[in-house]
């Protein structure tokens, strides 16, 4: 059986999941496409903004935003299942193998059950993108700083976020 390995004394094998965290590191990088998608939604609607458009075009790219935001969820969800159920298997080193399909399914339906609209506020560009949306909707309405400092100051914070994500790993 592929990943399982017997000695010819009979002792129990082990499975190997390089190929497994191989697919987890591609799914990671994954997440960088997902904010570039979110990046890519906040320069549209700050255009529209700036253009005054339509409020359903606006809305379109919050819906957008919302979008991103239940991709990065739901793939932080799957990233975890699959880590915690290769963790688990790791430390039980059970005789048989386990179903690890089954296993991870299971841990990502009990995460995506506990999903609420609440779940946004935690994620960081999605909460800025609101933020910012709501800034620079005021700076129209009563023109101050302008367009061009608001978003220096949104690219900085950016920044810093990924800075911070960074000495995270």
């Amino acid at each position: 059986m592929p990943g399982r390995s017997t000695s010819s004394s009979g002792s129990t094998g082990f499975i190997s999941f390089s190929g497994v965290e191989s697919a987890l590191s591609s799914l990671k990088n994954f997440q960088s496409c997902i904010s570039s998608g979110m990046d890519t939604a906040y320069s549209v609607a700050l255009g529209l903004v700036e253009t005054q458009t339509e409020v359903s075009s606006e809305y379109s790219m919050d819906k957008a935003m919302v979008e991103f935001a239940m991709m990065d969820r739901e793939l932080n969800h799957y990233l975890k299942a699959v880590q915690s159920t290769i963790n688990h298997v790791k430390e039980e080193r059970p005789e048989e193998i386990p179903d690890l399909k089954l296993l991870v399914e299971e841990k990502f339906s009990a995460l995506q059950n506990k999903n609420s609209d609440a779940d946004f506020q935690n994620n960081e560009k999605f909460t800025q993108f609101k933020q910012q949306l709501k800034e620079l909707k005021k700076q129209y309405k009563y023109p101050g700083m302008g367009l061009l400092a608001s978003m220096m100051v949104f690219k900085q914070t950016e920044r810093l976020t990924a800075q911070k994500e960074l000495m995270k790993i």
